[in-house]
C-alpha cells in the first residue's frame, strides 16, 4: 500500500491482493478486541484497584493477546476465502488504496450475496461484542468515578481512561460508518475517506494520544504553550 502511494503505476497481483486483504483483517479485528481488552483493564484498575494485579496478571494478559490474534486470524481466513472465491472478470481496477471487501466485491461478476452476508455478519458480530465490552466497562467506570467524593480524585480517575476513550470513539465511529451501512448506500469515494481514519490517521495519532498520560509529556506541552519561543530555543 505504501509503495503504491509512491509509484506511478499502481498494481498488485491477485495473490498479493489476497495476502494484503487477509493481513489487513488480522490486524483490524485484533485492534477491535484489543480496545475492548483495554477497556476491561481500565475497569479493573478503577473499580477493583486492590485486585488489579490478581485479575489482570501477566498470565491473563498473555492469554488475552493470544486469543485475540487467534480469533482475528480465523476471521481473516474465513472472510478472505469467501471474498476471493468469487469470479473476477475483465475490469480489474480497484477503486480504493488497498484491497478491501467492498471495492473488491464490486468487481466480481459472480453473485456476491454470500460473501456480502459473511462480511456483514462478521463485522456486525465483532463490533457488537467488542462495543458491548467497552460500553459496559465504561458504564461501570463512570458510576465508580461519580462515587468518588473529591474533585481531584474524579479528575485523576477520568484521566486514566480519557486517551482510550478518544481512540475508541474515532476508531469505532469510522468502522460503524464503513461496514454497517446498507449496500445500496455505499459510496466507494466516501468509504475511502472513512478508511483513511482507521488505517492511517488513528495509528498515527495513537502514540500521541496515549503519551498524553505521561507526566513529562504533559509538562513539556505546558511549557510549549506557555512560552513557545523559549521552548523551541531550548530544543
Amino acid at each position: 500500500m505504501l509503495v503504491n502511494f509512491l509509484v506511478e503505476k499502481k498494481t498488485i497481483s491477485y495473490y498479493g491482493c489476497a495476502t494484503q486483504h487477509g493481513g489487513f483483517l488480522v490486524f483490524i479485528v485484533a485492534e477491535i478486541f484489543m480496545l475492548a481488552v483495554m477497556a476491561y483493564d481500565r475497569y479493573v484498575a478503577i473499580c477493583n484497584p486492590l485486585l488489579y494485579m490478581v485479575v489482570v496478571s501477566r498470565k491473563v494478559c498473555f492469554l488475552l493477546v493470544i486469543l485475540t490474534y487467534f480469533y482475528s486470524l480465523a476471521t481473516a481466513v474465513t472472510v478472505t476465502s469467501c471474498v476471493f472465491s468469487m469470479s473476477y472478470c475483465s475490469f480489474n481496477v480497484i477503486n480504493h488504496f488497498y484491497c478491501d471487501n467492498v471495492p473488491l466485491l464490486v468487481l466480481s461478476c459472480s453473485d456476491t450475496h454470500m460473501p456480502e452476508t459473511v462480511v456483514y455478519i462478521s463485522s456486525a458480530t465483532n463490533l457488537f461484542f467488542s462495543m458491548t465490552i467497552v460500553l459496559v466497562s465504561y458504564f461501570q467506570i463512570i458510576l465508580a468515578i461519580l462515587r468518588i467524593r473529591s474533585a481531584e480524585g474524579r479528575r485523576k480517575a477520568f484521566s486514566t481512561c480519557a486517551s482510550h476513550m478518544i481512540a475508541v470513539t474515532v476508531f469505532y465511529g469510522t468502522l460503524l460508518f464503513m461496514y454497517l451501512q446498507p449496500q445500496s448506500n455505499h459510496s466507494l469515494d466516501t468509504d475511502k475517506m472513512a478508511s483513511v481514519f482507521y488505517t492511517l490517521v488513528i495509528p498515527m495519532l495513537n502514540p500521541m494520544i496515549y503519551s498524553l498520560r505521561n507526566k513529562d509529556v504533559k509538562e513539556a506541552l505546558k511549557r510549549v504553550f506557555d512560552n513557545p519561543c523559549q521552548a523551541f530555543k531550548n530544543v
